[in-house]
């Protein structure tokens, strides 16, 4: 059996009409009846990088007796003129998490995935300790089972305290070691196997990846990068999801 997980994810690709750009990771996210793609913002639109995308492309499972079968799917990211991507803002500035909806009657209907729900987001009643292990899951360099097209997960720490804004912006800290690719993957925490309440998807979703974090004054001869990311409060999402 495949893990739930892995099926939450989805290898995004960028496009500017037929020239594909660059590869990052996202996944999926359910509200009521309706289904979006969740990836950093940066991957959408970046100014800074001149990352002017006019498109994406995601790999979707769609045979369940066989994960190695698989079909792309695109998603056009303007309409007339606009863009069709939600992101965020807060008092400190731009979030990098964007959001794009998936018409359902477009998916092929044997598509395979798993999705997280507002329910799967953390709940402040929950102390979530720094140090607590998560799981960054995604695609690395674009790196993954090109057999079955799953993702590949690493091994994280919880590196700020959680529930606080770091440096008074809208993410906290991990400690893990990431790469080019894994900007928009999901930040999870394992819930007990007792947790009936979220079906065959026992997962806390914390965080969405987004960067590495590096001093500008290290020395790049003398010190080895601090090997800290920024990944941004998934509660974000209940805003950028609503009607």
């Amino acid at each position: 059996m495949i893990e739930s997980i892995l099926l939450t994810a989805a290898r995004v690709f960028t496009f500017e009409q037929q020239r594909q750009l660059t590869n990052a990771s996202g996944f999926f996210f359910e509200r009521g009846s309706r289904l979006f793609l969740v990836t950093s913002r940066h991957v959408m639109f970046d100014r800074p990088s001149r990352h002017f995308p006019d498109r994406l492309e995601i790999e979707l499972h769609i045979d369940s007796a066989n994960i190695a079968k698989s079909t792309g799917f695109s998603i056009p990211l303007y309409r007339n003129g606009k863009s069709l991507w939600r992101q965020g803002q807060d008092s400190a500035g731009e979030i990098d998490v964007a959001v794009i909806e998936l018409e359902r009657s477009a998916l092929p209907p044997t598509a395979v995935y798993r999705a997280f729900t507002p329910a799967h987001l953390h709940d402040p009643n929950r102390q979530v300790e720094v140090g607590s292990s998560v799981l960054v899951v995604g695609f690395p360099l674009g790196f993954h089972d090109t057999l079955h097209h799953l993702p590949v997960v690493r091994q994280a720490g919880i590196a700020s305290s959680f529930g606080l804004r770091f440096q008074g912006e809208g993410y906290f800290l991990t400690d893990a070691r990431t790469h080019r690719g894994g900007s928009g993957a999901p930040v999870v925490m394992r819930l007990p196997d007792h947790a009936s309440a979220y079906g065959d998807l026992p997962w806390l979703l914390l965080g969405v990846h987004s960067a590495r974090l590096d001093v500008g004054t290290r020395d790049l001869k003398l010190d080895e990068a601090l090997g800290l990311n920024c990944a941004w409060y998934s509660d974000i999402l209940l805003t950028l999801t609503e009607h």
